[in-house]
């Protein structure tokens, strides 16, 4: 319907009743980039202590230091901002390139676990449950930590944001997102079946090395530390190009929502590149807040993790807004195809129509799919803010109802302060298809 950078917040624009648009989707774009800000520090935080972890696995005596992580951090971070600037063609000929290592690295790990690892019983796999985290039901844990799960999914509204750099856009974004998901998902199901047969004791693996018991369960399965390190390498290229991409989404959401006046010194972040057409500015800014934000690592994982913690809560109740707008809209008759629209729409009434785009579910199909989307976002985004823990300590807190509540109220105080002055809603610019049509 819109494929755009802005994403969320400019789809709550859209959809949402005319007398809170503004400023719910200048809250929705706080979440979202906030989100995605998050989603960058979390992927440089796993990826350069992934390889704190590989030193666990290859020099046992090493013992991890904050401090590392966070030098390793910022090592990703740098190479992540140079694939992204250097020129326009570049990122997605090093996206394409790390497709086919990400294909054939699925079957370089999969193999060697499959014929060299411990056999696991049926059984145990499919009926053992644990709760680590010692609550009252096994129904609660299971609500809980799922979320490690949900994590995998966070991002999957990349493609959107680069939208407004691809050719037909409305039908390309959705297909690779489809694409993407059914492939990854395929593929991601067989990996965790292999490894929970072929994981032999995850107590000891966690013993081993707690923070990456996959790298424990890799020399287990091969028996050799050197050829569980080049299964690990594997895994630290596949990471650090998710964060490649994850810097190169965040950054355009932080172009789109300075494009559109609604955030501080939107002037300079709103700048593109003549020679690469690549928002530098919003690129090197994404980056740089992601590399501050690692001092805090230094002090305190803790901390650091419960800013980060916030990649989940922000990114799903930006999805959840759009979705619930989605579905009033829906049901209330707000969205109508393409064809009902007369040819000329120069009134007020024909140009404020929301119209379907040539991707969707329709009738009651699509009305079932909005309500399960919203009734999983719920669920998703109420656990998100529970600790992984009963016995709850500032050690073991989840941080993450706190960072996003502050997010959220600051950008409603700010907006109601300040950016109610400058930020007016996406700024759309349709090409026209008639003589007496404008840019608008």
């Amino acid at each position: 319907m819109a494929p755009t950078s802005g994403g969320q917040y400019h789809w709550v624009s859209m959809l949402a009743p005319a007398k809170i648009r503004k400023g719910l989707s200048y809250v929705a774009g706080w979440l979202t980039l906030a989100g995605w800000q998050a989603s960058v520090g979390s992927g440089a935080y796993l990826t350069g202590t992934l390889v704190q972890g590989m030193l666990i696995l290859t020099q046992p005596s090493y013992v991890p230091q904050n401090w590392h992580g966070t030098l390793l951090y910022w090592a990703v971070v740098i190479f992540c901002i140079i694939i992204n600037i250097a020129a326009g063609w570049l990122l997605p000929k090093f996206e394409g390139g790390l497709l086919i290592l990400h294909i054939l690295g699925f079957f370089a790990v999969l193999i060697p676990l499959l014929t060299l690892g411990p056999k696991g019983d049926t059984k145990e796999v499919f009926t053992t449950f644990y709760n680590l985290g010692e609550w009252p039901t096994q129904g609660l844990s299971f609500c809980i930590g799922i979320m490690g799960s949900v994590f995998a999914f966070v991002g999957g509204d990349g493609a959107i944001h680069m939208s407004e750099e691809i050719q037909n856009a409305a039908l390309v974004v959705p297909r690779s997102i489809m694409t993407g998901i059914m492939i990854n998902g395929s593929l991601g199901f067989g990996m965790i079946l292999t490894v929970l047969y072929r994981a032999g004791d995850i107590d000891a693996a966690l013993a081993e090395n707690p923070a990456f018991p996959i790298l424990a369960i890799f020399k287990h399965a091969t028996n050799s530390t050197a050829g569980a390190a080049v299964l690990a390498s594997l895994l630290f290229c596949l990471a650090t190009s998710a964060t490649v991409g994850l810097l190169a989404s965040s950054s355009r959401v932080f172009w789109a929502f300075s494009r559109d006046k609604g955030l501080p010194g939107w002037r300079t972040l709103s700048k593109v590149s003549e020679r690469t057409s690549i928002p530098v500015n919003s690129v090197v800014a994404t980056g740089l807040i992601a590399s501050i934000l690692a001092l805090v690592n230094i002090g305190s994982s803790t901390a650091f993790n419960g800013i980060i913690s916030v990649s989940i809560a922000g990114l799903f109740s930006s999805y959840l807004l759009v979705a619930g707008l989605l579905l009033y809209r829906r049901c209330t008759g707000g969205i109508v195809p393409a064809s009902s629209i007369s040819t000329d729409i120069s009134t007020e009434f024909e140009s404020t129509k929301v119209v379907w785009g040539p991707w969707r579910i329709p009738g009651i199909l699509g009305i079932a799919n909005n309500v399960f989307a919203c009734t999983y976002l719920s669920f998703v985004l109420f656990f998100s803010f529970w600790p992984s823990f009963a016995a709850v300590s500032p050690q073991n807190m989840n941080w993450s109802i706190l960072v996003t509540g502050f997010v959220a109220i600051f950008s409603g105080l700010y907006y109601l302060i300040w950016a109610k002055k400058t930020y007016h809603g996406p700024i759309v610019e349709v090409e026209p298809r008639y003589a007496h049509e404008t840019r608008a």
